[in-house]
């Protein structure tokens, strides 16, 4: 098999607030043979997607190659001018973003950024690239191939909109492409027809690829080898089997257990009146839209958590909104301690409002870039506590020890922490406001492995400490399984059932539980192969 990608001794540097340069990428070897797929996996700041993106002679604003080689058939690309990256970039490499929402332009319709590459490249005239988008986009599985690409990319869903990018990608037909965490902001259904997609993609034209993921388990099910960075170095790398099955380095095997379930242990159900109870939600957006939330439903005692999951789309956001009053219902009731809240926040008493309080998904948009971290806890404090001088100051430090952050980091900004630990300052914030309640809005889904275990052990020992109730919205299952008491599973904003994980989980189930449930990746190479051949098999049966 030819080698197609050899990289050799990268490095990578980036330039610090003191002006001084700094290693993001330290002498990393890695290669890819032709119609082969290398995974990079890692925590932020390991570096995979500085790597990925270098085998496009790209470097970040503020980063700068400062030696080694990509070469790619042999050619160093990172050599190239201006002229020779232009040809490289499409023709040759290819890149797939994690958020195809971001990267499509919403003014234009997906056959004209579908077919942009190769008609500009002179590959091809605009109907023959047309033509090929279309064939593309059959073999994608997507709907209505021949006129799927005249949609503009806000009509289409997530996981539609990635296999697009898929699409736009393969446009060139290049021997290389880069595919930066395609699935992470997926739910896991969605997420199985992208992984599906692209790995028929991959054996189809033998193209090669580099699949960048914090998620071993999804890497294990597309990739050849895997290779494991951690600090801008290679940790280990060997075939998907031997790293999955008998890592040699101790991150790795960290990586591997992390994984894996470690169920909540069960506690006996007191018989007390719910903290927090939707009886009967109806809502909608907009006078005259389909309703979003229909009749929903559920209860929380103190001291436990309800998770909710479902599909993008089930509702789960929505119903979060509406408890938190940012969504008023138009029928149905919120109650907390048996009393009602008004719909809307406004309408609210600050001593309503600091009983029920949220944690984000993003912590990057949830956070005020200008806002210190004692600025960002310290409001909550003096607007539902009024403390304020020494008092505010006593307590911002306690808060700092609950979510285990040195009392140092109180002066830093958002910009100088990393992912979990701007998610730990959004915890805290949480708490500031000493709340009974804490909605948790898909709080580990954009981390990775290593730190979404700690926010999950950092968000149970709260509970047990502080008899803290959550609702906890996730599409992760695994996740449901370590942290919840009861569960509540959505489908088109409706309840499908609900009740004591362990009565959830245990079959028989519900058709769409035991679909969530089949979706949910294994720490096994064969496994999407295997759900992909018994999902064709039920449908092939289906059609006799």
């Amino acid at each position: 098999m030819a080698r197609l990608l050899d990289i050799k001794t990268l490095v990578i540097e980036a330039r610090t607030m003191t002006g001084d340069w700094t290693r993001i990428v330290d002498e990393v070897d890695a290669y890819v043979d032709a119609g082969e797929v290398l995974g990079l996996i890692g925590e932020s700041g390991a570096g995979k997607s500085t790597i990925g993106l270098a085998c496009l002679a790209y470097a970040k604003p503020g980063a700068r190659f400062g030696g080694g080689e990509i070469l790619l058939d042999g050619e160093n690309v990172i050599a190239l001018d201006g002229e020779g990256r232009r040809r490289l970039r499409g023709p040759r490499v290819s890149y797939v973003a994690q958020s195809a929402a971001a990267s499509f332009n919403p003014a234009m319709t997906l056959y004209d950024q579908v077919c942009e590459a190769p008609v500009r490249h002179g590959m091809m005239r605009f109907d023959e690239a047309r033509r090929r988008a279309a064939d593309m986009f059959r073999r994608l599985q997507l709907p209505d191939p021949e006129r799927f690409g005249e949609r503009y990319p806000h009509q289409v869903s997530g996981g539609q909109l990635q296999r697009a990018m898929a699409a736009m990608a393969m446009s060139c037909r290049p021997s290389l492409i880069v595919f930066d965490e395609p699935t992470t902001a997926l739910d896991v259904t969605t997420q199985i027809e992208v992984l599906g997609a692209i790995k028929e993609l991959i054996r189809d034209f033998g193209t090669a690829a580099v699949y960048i993921s914090h998620d071993l388990a999804v890497v294990a099910q597309i990739a050849d080898r895997i290779q494991v960075l951690r600090h801008g170095r290679t940790v280990e790398m060997g075939t998907a089997g031997q790293v999955l099955e008998a890592p040699r380095m101790a991150y790795t095997r960290e990586l591997v257990t992390a994984r894996k379930e470690h169920p909540k242990a069960e506690t006996p159900v007191k018989a007390e009146a719910p903290l927090l109870e939707v009886r009967g939600v109806i809502a909608r957006y907009g006078g005259n839209a389909a309703n979003v939330l229909e009749d929903v439903s559920l209860k929380l005692g103190r001291g436990r958590t309800v998770a909710v999951v479902g599909e993008s789309g089930s509702g789960k956001s929505t119903l979060a909104r509406v408890i938190t009053g940012l969504l008023p219902p138009i029928k149905g009731d919120v109650l907390v301690d048996g009393t009602a809240l008004p719909p809307r926040t406004s309408k609210r008493t600050r001593a309503m409002l600091k009983r029920v309080q949220m944690i984000y998904q993003m912590p990057d948009v949830a956070l005020n870039p200008r806002q210190s971290v004692a600025e960002a806890i310290g409001r909550p404090l003096k607007l539902y506590l009024g403390m304020e001088g020494e008092a505010r100051r006593q307590r911002l430090n306690e808060l700092m020890d609950h979510i285990g952050l040195d009392r140092s980091f109180v002066t830093r900004y958002p910009s100088e922490l990393s992912g979990g630990q701007k998610q730990r300052v959004c915890i805290a914030r949480a708490l500031a406001a000493e709340p009974d309640v804490i909605i948790c809005d898909e709080v580990t889904s954009a981390l990775d492995p290593l730190i979404a275990e700690g926010i999950l052990q950092l968000l149970q020992g709260l509970q047990d400490e502080l008899g803290l109730a959550y609702v906890f919205i996730t599409h992760d299952l695994a996740i449901v399984w370590n942290i919840a008491d009861e569960v509540v599973v959505m489908k088109n904003g409706r309840v499908v059932e609900s009740g004591p994980k362990r009565e959830i989980f245990a079959p028989p189930h519900d058709p769409y539980t035991e679909l969530l449930l089949s979706s949910a990746p294994e720490m096994r190479t064969d496994w999407l192969d295997e759900l992909l051949e018994q999902r064709r098999a039920k449908g092939l049966a289906a059609a006799q």
